[in-house]
């Protein structure tokens, strides 16, 4: 069982690195370093816009309107630190 476990956190991993390359990349594009009008670097934006947005939707619906910081990529990142303190703290050894 434990196999399964490290499949799970290494699944949420990825998809933290996932959610840090999309941020990134999305703030390059809004800083006009990366041209959209590029079909590879919109290809791969839009893939991991994708993967990312329905997680931070869904945060971003409870979250109240700072202006123009968006908190849910932080709010996201706790909660996958929370979800593997505990299933590394409750998983039945």
């Amino acid at each position: 069982m434990n196999s399964f476990l490290y499949l799970i956190i290494q699944i949420i991993n990825l998809f933290e690195i996932v959610l840090i390359v999309y941020i990134i990349l999305t703030w390059l594009v809004n800083f006009n370093i990366i041209n959209t009008d590029n079909r590879f670097a919109y290809t791969i934006l839009d893939g991991l816009c994708r993967l990312c947005e329905p997680s931070l939707n869904f945060v971003r619906r409870y979250l109240p309107a700072f202006g123009g910081i968006d908190l849910s990529p932080i709010v996201v990142f706790l909660g996958l630190w929370f979800i593997k303190s505990l299933l590394i703290e409750y998983w039945p050894k």
